[in-house]
């Protein structure tokens, strides 16, 4: 089992009362890459990596367990991406308005989770068929974006709720991703945390519960390292790591 994982859940409940966690999580402080387009460099010597499914094989991510790498899969759950194999199977009532700046995707009407939630099922499924130990559920955060759809903060955490424990059937861990303004309402359901900017947007210390409870905070930063970033980084027991929007191998970290 890939070192990184650790006990989570049973230090949390210990911390901060009952939680309805996994029984495993991710360690505040592990080292970590997110690549989720070519070119990939998948001998970046992490202990957690973060991929997009559709970019690497099974083999690759049986090769990456071998060597204790505990491997997080990426899933939009927010939106239909039209150039994934399984687009035809979203009801065209429940897709919304166009994701700005992210040609091919539009944002979903979460309200139907009964009609949804099987898609995402078969996703999590086809990640922990790969060998996948997590899944990084994005595009969560639906209630601030403009969807066509009148959602609401109770429709974004019944439907994260839903999802982490479908998650947890297929004994995958889950991530909050994102949507600081939930996370005392999401946190009780995830095993660790994904983030974008939320240094350089000022809103990591909303997600302390997740280092304060034994679970990472695995944080990316768009652009250059800086001091200012590295210093709250280290306050907080957050791994911090550099990247382009593109989201390939280009990665930075903070001086050591």
């Amino acid at each position: 089992m890939p070192i990184s994982r650790i006990i989570g859940g049973l230090l949390a409940a210990t911390l901060a009362g009952p939680l309805c966690v996994s029984a495993q999580g991710i360690a505040p402080g592990v080292s970590w890459d997110w690549q989720l387009q070519a070119p990939l460099d998948l001998g970046v010597q992490v202990e957690v990596l973060a991929l997009d499914p559709d970019e690497v094989s099974a083999a690759e991510i049986a090769a990456l367990s071998a060597r204790g790498v505990t491997t997080v899969c990426y899933v939009s759950v927010g939106t239909v991406e039209d150039w994934r194999d399984d687009a035809h199977r979203f009801p065209a009532a429940l897709v919304g308005r166009a994701y700005g700046g992210w040609p091919g995707e539009r944002f979903l009407d979460i309200r139907a989770r009964d009609r949804l939630l099987p898609i995402m099922v078969a996703r999590f499924r086809h990640c922990a068929e790969m060998g996948f130990d997590a899944v990084e559920p994005d595009n969560i955060d639906l209630h601030i974006n403009d969807t066509g759809f009148p959602l609401t903060p109770p429709d974004v955490v019944a439907w994260f709720v839903d999802l982490a424990a479908a998650a947890h059937d297929l004994g995958l861990l889950v991530a909050q991703k994102n949507a600081p303004d939930l996370t005392a309402n999401l946190a009780p359901f995830a095993d660790f945390a994904v983030t974008e900017d939320c240094f350089a947007d000022g809103w990591c210390a909303d997600l302390a519960i997740y280092p304060r409870t034994g679970r990472a905070v695995l944080a990316a930063e768009y652009g250059a390292p800086s001091d200012s970033i590295c210093t709250a980084a280290a306050q907080l027991d957050a791994s911090v790591i550099f990247k382009r929007r593109d989201v390939t191998r280009w990665r930075r970290l903070c001086p050591s």
